[in-house]
């Protein structure tokens, strides 16, 4: 099977395009404002709206009330919440499982194991403090044995090892850092390359 991608942090047209082109299967739109690479919901929308409906749409929320991400999903045309307090939208009552990716941030395997209480789909990424994805480094993807579950695995991956994370078994991939020149930037070498070493992993 096709790997999923899911390429983070879209601040641009030529990256949501060159990752459409590719064939991610996600692209992922970071409305922290802290972060760097936050894009306004206003550049979000315009982007969204050009891209072909192959790819679904991510938007990454860190703070916002569950409300208020609803209303954003509505404005940009998002297809896909992706938010690190799913348990505050399982007290809410939003059982649109499908809608919503559950991101977890790792440093020990408790916090993996909280994962299988929710009804979403997790995403497991590196857990440091003071970060919120982006960091490019990995955690200890062994911890994820036995985890019988669909999720992505996020955290590190780059061109040189997006085998050992496909060969753990997720659902599909997410890379911010590990395709970039610079942060919200693509480098469309690392892109290409990418997504080569994945169609040659088919073979």
């Amino acid at each position: 099977m096709k790997t999923r991608v899911k390429i983070c942090g879209i601040t641009n047209r030529r990256d949501a395009f060159l990752a459409a082109d590719l064939g991610a299967f996600a692209a992922g739109f970071v409305f922290f404002r802290k972060s760097r690479r936050y894009i306004s919901p206003d550049k979000a929308k315009r982007i969204i709206s050009s891209l072909p409906s192959s790819i679904l749409k991510v938007g990454v929320f860190v703070e916002d009330a569950p409300d208020e991400i609803m209303e954003m999903k509505t404005y940009c045309g998002l297809d896909r919440l992706q938010v690190y307090d799913a348990g505050e939208w399982a007290a809410a009552g939003y059982a649109d499982a499908v809608s919503i990716i559950a991101a977890h941030r790792v440093s020990s395997k408790e916090e993996i194991e909280k994962a299988k209480d929710l009804p979403y789909l997790p995403l497991f990424d590196t857990g440091i403090p003071g970060t919120w994805g982006g960091s490019g480094r990995r955690f200890d993807w062994t911890m994820l044995e036995g985890f019988e579950r669909p999720y992505i695995l996020a955290g590190g991956i780059t061109a040189d090892n997006v085998d050992e994370a496909v060969r753990i078994g997720p659902y599909a991939i997410d890379i911010a850092s590990g395709v970039e020149g610079s942060p919200g930037k693509k480098d469309r070498q690392k892109m290409r390359t990418l997504f080569e070493r994945l169609e040659a992993r088919k073979e």
